[in-house]
């Protein structure tokens, strides 16, 4: 029996997917296991951080679902009265965006590229700048929309691509480490713009991250991946308090 929707906000604001159900997922690249029997249940309006040494696949299972490595197990999405939801809109936002630093291109060019299938050095319309802007405002970088790629700093280049994730407001969020290397006023901010993101819009989030402190503050559930497998899921507050948790980082919280 599936377990119920423990977010009564879903049938109030229609998010979509209700509930996303990891079942039995296992990754192998040739010989070598990378994921074994990864099994997790996520909810809508709830921030699930996946926490675990390097290596330990975390990364992988963010590409796993979101299709791009082959798997064994189910991933099922359900919207609120339990009817399987077959192609869900997944954001995702990565560790990082290889790119020339040198190349004259704008934040606007990105969206558009992306956005609007059109060459970069096409003239936009008012409207679609517009469109561009408006997903700017969602994580506070409108101000950005002109300035060139090159020259953003870490924080700034991870809220432009987290707006992007957010076009068009996705069922599943996913974030792979996204503020990796980045400053300590640029990670509250990233945290706290997600965070905002997750009530105004329901969404499910699954977070990837080293950031443990930040995961405490603002994760509703912790998921504890280690030998290939999920070890222990619960609360911030259960799971850092466990014994595996605290020898491997070697943090008290």
């Amino acid at each position: 029996m599936q377990e119920q929707c423990k977010t009564q906000s879903c049938s109030q604001h229609g998010c979509g997917v209700c509930c996303t159900h990891i079942s039995h997922i296992s990754v192998k690249r040739g010989n070598h296991q990378i994921l074994k029997d990864v099994n997790l249940h996520i909810h809508c309006g709830e921030l699930t951080a996946i926490i675990g040494s390097n290596g330990a696949g975390k990364s992988t299972l963010l590409k796993a679902i979101l299709g791009e490595l082959p798997h064994s197990g189910e991933i099922t999405y359900l919207e609120v009265r339990d009817q399987i939801v077959k192609r869900p809109v997944i954001g995702y936002v990565p560790q990082k965006l290889d790119f020339d630093m040198s190349a004259p291109i704008s934040v606007c060019d990105i969206f558009a590229a992306s956005l609007f299938k059109a060459p970069v050095w096409w003239k936009r319309s008012k409207a679609s700048r517009q469109r561009v802007l408006d997903n700017l405002k969602r994580v506070q970088a409108e101000h950005l929309i002109d300035r060139k790629l090159g020259v953003l700093s870490g924080g700034e280049l991870q809220r432009v691509l987290l707006a992007l994730a957010l076009d068009p407001i996705p069922n599943i969020l996913l974030l792979d480490e996204p503020v990796s290397g980045i400053d300590h006023n640029g990670l509250k901010l990233f945290y706290e713009i997600v965070a905002s993101l997750r009530q105004a819009y329901d969404l499910s989030i699954i977070l990837v991250s080293h950031d443990l402190p930040l995961v405490a503050k603002y994760a509703d559930r912790v998921a504890f991946l280690n030998h290939r497998t999920i070890e222990c899921c619960g609360t911030p507050r259960e799971v850092f308090g466990s014994q595996e948790v605290r020898k491997l980082f070697q943090m008290d919280f």
